[in-house]
């Protein structure tokens, strides 16, 4: 399962790594909902929540939607400005209809990967915004009725609310991020004109790689959409906010657009999502189960395990091997004897491993 972009066609200069304010602090905002996602981030989490002004968390609460469970692609510039100023002056440009298209899209997700029609415009995309903001309390479908009413005064009371964040903690976070950020974007795209496309993506990212034939990015997500960037080019937005999530913008007739957490030596890399079914296949059966308690104990040996568990060698190895493919044992031999052992390491990465890939 992933994401795919169609890159076919499109000139390596159409390519863009860049830093962005706005996505970073959009990926700020994020934290601040969900510290949960984000366990590294629990201490910065913490002291910014607590520094907030009353009203400035009321009003970040009120206007959560667009960054909680997902992040509105308004808050994913397609080309980055140098400040926040610069970019929210183009988000003012877009028209009522697109801007409040890509700011409902959470609640519409199972249209994202089709054309989207504007709550502005059809009744039923309407009531449908109407009722699953409902869903989430009355507060938020109060929000989400000012929206509908008043666009343009809503627009902005959203550009106050950004700009009031930038002053309570952004221009701080950002300060102290914006460096790194810009020596990410600038490495990756050295990576590209020198070694191409699939370094400069498995630099950014394990989970992003380039199709055989080229003409395909692949983001190995637990999720499915389908995007082209031969017509607009793409944008890849490096975040110290994000992981464990690697989001993509690939709605229709939007740039792509690919915000990756900048890897730091204690992250761990992704696994692939592969894997983790593999290994959680693997470990359904109850008697590999029963198996796993005996081999995290020590090592043993097909005919031990046999007679343990009461069932036939050739059952045992059938066992074995569906562990051993799912990576979660050791072999070694001894003699004429093979010893096989629970990898305690990987079972203890798994409960995160799948963490992390719902998350991504």
């Amino acid at each position: 399962m992933a994401n795919v972009i169609d890159i076919a066609g499109l000139p390596p200069e159409r390519i863009v790594f860049s830093p962005s304010p706005l996505a970073e602090l959009g990926a700020a905002l994020h934290v601040l909902s969900e510290p949960g996602h984000h366990p590294g981030l629990h201490g910065w989490a913490t002291a910014t929540a607590s520094g907030l002004k009353p009203d400035l968390a009321d009003r970040l609460h009120e206007a959560d939607f667009l960054w909680r469970s997902a992040r509105c692609d308004l808050l994913l510039p397609a080309r980055p400005g140098a400040t926040l100023t610069e970019e929210l002056d183009a988000l003012d440009r877009v028209d009522d209809e697109a801007f409040m298209t890509a700011a409902f899209e959470i609640s519409c997700s199972a249209s994202y990967t089709r054309c989207r029609t504007s709550p502005l415009a059809d009744a039923d995309a309407r009531a449908r915004v109407r009722e699953m903001a409902a869903a989430r309390g009355p507060r938020q479908a109060a929000f989400t009725d000012r929206m509908l009413n008043d666009p343009d005064g809503l627009r902005v009371w959203l550009r106050r609310l950004l700009e009031d964040c930038e002053q309570a903690f952004f221009a701080d976070t950002w300060q102290r991020t914006r460096f790194q950020l810009a020596a990410d974007a600038r490495h990756k795209a050295e990576l590209l004109q020198r070694k191409g496309l699939a370094e400069a993506l498995t630099a950014a990212s394990a989970a992003l790689s380039l199709s055989e034939g080229g003409d395909r990015i692949l983001v190995d997500k637990l999720a499915a959409g389908r995007a082209t960037a031969s017509g607009h080019g793409l944008t890849l937005i490096p975040t110290a906010f994000g992981w464990p999530h690697l989001l993509v913008v690939h709605a229709p007739g939007w740039r792509p657009v690919i915000q990756y957490p900048v890897a730091v030596p204690e992250l761990p890399a992704p696994a692939a999502l592969e894997l983790v079914q593999h290994r959680l296949e693997a470990l359904s059966h109850p008697m590999r189960m029963r198996l796993c308690r005996t081999l995290a104990r020590g090592p043993h040996t097909t005919g031990e395990l046999s007679e343990a568990y009461g069932i036939t060698p050739p059952e045992v190895s059938r066992h074995i091997t569906v562990l051993k493919k799912a990576g979660l044992l050791t072999t070694r031999r001894r003699g004429r004897y093979v010893l096989h052992q629970l990898d305690l390491t990987a079972v203890a990465r798994l409960g995160t491993d799948f963490l992390e890939t719902v998350l991504r």
